[in-house]
């Protein structure tokens, strides 16, 4: 069809995610390093215009909310001007063994305060 399978987003997503956390917060094998991950419990995405095969997107993500145990992160997939897509993924924090716990409390609110600033 010459456009992106609509599946590929969710890479887009993930890839921008661990990006901005290596960015503006600490890389994400700190996270695994401590025994924790963030386990996606709820994806939205908003399909606007497709993107096509060769297209350079840009995708800019940004913390939505921080909670004791969980966090969301948002999500918008442009070309130049046009938004193609916007997206939310909300993710519960697990230990190596898959039950929830909380975010360490610096991080937690150091990524709040980041939450805080956003567009």
């Amino acid at each position: 069809m010459g456009i992106v399978h609509h599946a590929n987003y969710l890479h887009f997503f993930e890839n921008a995610r661990v990006l901005w956390l290596e960015e503006h917060d600490r890389p994400y094998r700190w996270y695994l390093e401590e025994g924790l991950h963030f386990a996606v419990t709820r994806v939205e995405i908003d399909y606007r215009s497709p993107a096509r095969f060769g297209d350079e997107l840009s995708v800019a993500t940004w913390p939505g909310w921080v909670r004791g145990a969980s966090l969301a992160m948002r999500y918008r997939i442009t070309l130049g001007e046009e938004t193609k897509v916007i997206g939310l993924t909300e993710h519960a924090a697990v230990d190596d063994h898959g039950r929830v716990r909380r975010i360490p409390r610096e991080r937690r609110e150091a990524l709040a305060q980041l939450a805080s600033r956003t567009p």
